[in-house]
């Protein structure tokens, strides 16, 4: 029987797209081996390594980015989408093989072929974006562009001259402080390496080692899944730096069995979520926020991680206990001991993963650039891997984690390229200072109302946006303003990076809860207000950060030490609060009494702790009395 011509129409739309999925593959394997060359050894200049990475990951985009996930793509959307991304790659690609004369002409008229591949590049690098990430940032894009265009036409508080067609062209496309700037070189220099780390990590199957180490440590414990869920989350997340990816890869184990001991599914999905956003806190990979503001402090990625060590512990810390109390209110049990992993047999399996984390936090403690230390320990990662009989990666495996690497790496990739439009035109219009000096008069130099102003822009402008774009965002409008009130410049980018983190987990946008959701069989809204429950423990962690440097390990060891345990102790009260529940549980008036307390420990200065601690202690002393007179003296009473 003849074909019709719609059958026949679909078979050569299924050939199309068969062919074009053979160039998409072929275009991510050169564009992961590429970089792993770029990392053992330097191939090119920065400029053109950015706008080589930028091309083959615009063609990837196109490749693999239908118009609309809602619908199929015909045959001629594939035809088009192959021509689009080929011009976005080439238009990038131009900007790489004219470098030299660009340079030499920055500030003349951008006209004729230049003026055309620009235009080009900044639309497609919209459109990508708009596929891989949804419309947020795309339409901040648009709207920073129209603003530098009728600049004139803005009240006076913002209003500059307005800028033609060809000035906003050759900012942003000619120099390094619009499209090709500092956030797409961080991802062409070290995230893509980093995320490579983590695919080869992958398909070695440590991602099954660090689940089963966290539920071997803790999963007796009363509500064992749940905190096995925190800490295999916070292990895994540090590498896989993205918060939904997160929850869609730990969560398939955990939240089934957080159900199972009896946590609800609107709670098992919160867990999941918060734990999930907390990794791209967590030290030593830190997702890829961290890489851009050490480029952007002009510091170390080592000091970063420093800085970040004792808020991650605290955002976990605070986690699990706000799990335990809920174990505790339920009355929820832990495993048994034959449903869950042996942590000698977990060690004995899987402590070749932890060989190459232990070289990746040395060198980069030695000052290796992170650059090399991911390389080599990505090298020793394949290496270690032939260790073990299960774990060992065949070439099959080999080429398949050089695929899911680069895909991975377009959403930061596109993300932090479409951020440089925002960048570019702060830089043209002199915005960022504008805005500073708007966010410092309405604060009225208050340190304590510009945080909170703060924390607002962050959580608004990071719902529906990945952690690094909502950074970034914040990094060029907020912190400067924080830094001109006498806020440390490393306080003021992690206070806008933690507040961009937990802006996934903060309806009405909370990405990652309604991830854990889908996993969960839960309501995506009260899943999304558990999880900010849940969640609100860390809103009170920045803050101290702030108020207490030695948080960053700034200062002597003793004042460091002294500080951790007043975090510890208000984030302890905090969480009592919130939960309504220590031992037994408690009165409303006794629970504003814990988050008095915990407020009480946000400044670092003597009064405030020592109300913090009066305040505090005499309702544990109160609830230990009263807890004994019910249940007797001698019984556990608290369990981590």
């Amino acid at each position: 029987m003849k074909p019709s011509a719609r059958q026949a129409e679909t078979s050569r739309s299924f050939e199309l797209q068969k062919y074009t999925g053979y160039i998409a593959f072929f275009v991510a394997i050169v564009f992961s081996l590429f970089h792993l060359a770029n990392g053992y050894r330097i191939l090119m200049d920065e400029f053109s390594l950015r706008a080589v990475h930028l091309s083959m990951v615009l063609l990837l985009a196109f490749l693999l980015l239908p118009v609309s996930k809602r619908k199929k793509r015909t045959n001629a959307q594939v035809a088009i989408d192959l021509a689009l991304g080929l011009l976005a790659g080439a238009s990038s690609f131009y900007a790489y093989t004219q470098y030299e004369t660009l340079v030499n002409r920055i500030g003349l008229p951008v006209e004729g072929l230049d003026l055309f591949c620009g235009l080009a590049l900044i639309a497609l690098l919209i459109e990508a974006t708009r596929r891989k990430v949804g419309l947020a940032l795309p339409i901040i894009c648009v709207a920073f562009i129209a603003y530098a265009y009728l600049g004139q036409y803005c009240p006076s508080t913002i209003r500059h001259q307005g800028y033609t067609t060809s000035q906003i062209v050759n900012h942003l496309y000619f120099t390094v402080d619009g499209i090709f700037g500092v956030p797409l070189g961080v991802s062409a220099k070290y995230i893509v390496l980093f995320i490579l780390f983590g695919s080869f990590l992958q398909a070695t199957k440590g991602g099954n080692f660090f689940i089963d180490l966290a539920f071997s440590i803790v999963g007796r414990t009363r509500g064992g899944p749940a905190k096995a869920g925190v800490l295999a989350s916070g292990l895994f997340g540090t590498i896989s730096g993205s918060a939904v990816a997160n929850v869609m890869t730990t969560g398939q184990v955990t939240i089934p069995l957080m159900k199972k001991v009896g946590y609800r599914p609107v709670f098992a999905g919160a867990v999941e979520a918060v734990a999930s956003s907390g990794g791209q806190l967590m030290p030593p990979i830190m997702g890829a926020s961290a890489f851009i503001m050490a480029e952007i402090l002009g510091v170390t990625y080592w000091k970063v991680v420093v800085a970040a060590i004792i808020p991650s512990i605290l955002y976990y810390l605070a986690l699990l206990i706000m799990v335990d109390l809920e174990a505790g209110k339920e009355g929820l049990r832990g495993m048994s001991k034959e449903e869950l992993p042996s942590f000698q047999g977990t060690m004995k399996g899987g402590w070749i993963f932890l060989a190459p984390l232990i070289l990746l936090v040395v060198m980069l403690a030695r000052q290796y650039s992170a650059q090399k230390s991911v390389f080599w320990a990505t090298v020793l990662l394949l290496v270690v891997s032939f260790f073990g009989k299960d774990t060992r990666i065949n070439f099959k495996s080999f080429i398949r984690a050089l695929e899911d690497g680069a895909k991975t790496s377009l959403e930061v990739a596109l993300v932090c390229a479409c951020v440089g439009i925002i960048i570019g035109t702060f830089m043209l219009t002199g915005l960022g200072l504008k805005f500073s000096g708007i966010l410092i008069d309405l604060a009225g130099s208050s340190v304590l109302v510009l945080l909170i102003l703060t924390m607002l822009c962050s959580l608004v402008l990071g719902m529906g946006m990945p952690t690094s774009a909502a950074y970034l965002t914040l990094a060029i409008l907020v912190a400067p303003a924080l830094i001109s009130l006498g806020v440390a410049p490393m306080a003021a980018h992690l206070f806008v990076f933690y507040f961009g983190i937990i802006s996934a987990i903060t309806p009405p946008v909370a990405l990652a809860a309604y991830a854990g959701a889908s996993l969960a069989g839960a309501d995506f809204n009260k899943t999304g207000w558990v999880a900010f429950r849940l969640g609100f423990v860390a809103f009170l962690i920045p803050y101290m950060v702030v108020f207490g440097p030695p948080l960053m390990m700034e200062g002597g060891l003793l004042t460091i030490v002294s500080s951790f345990i007043t975090a510890t102790l208000g984030t302890f009260f905090l969480a009592i609060g919130l939960q309504k529940f220590f031992l037994l549980k408690i009165s409303k008036i006794e629970s504003l009494l814990y988050i008095a307390a915990a407020i009480g420990l946000i400044d670092a200065g003597s009064l405030t702790d020592l109300f913090g601690f009066g305040v505090g202690g005499a309702c544990l002393v109160f609830h230990l009395i009263k807890f004994k007179q019910r249940k007797g003296v001698g019984e556990r009473v608290f369990e981590v």
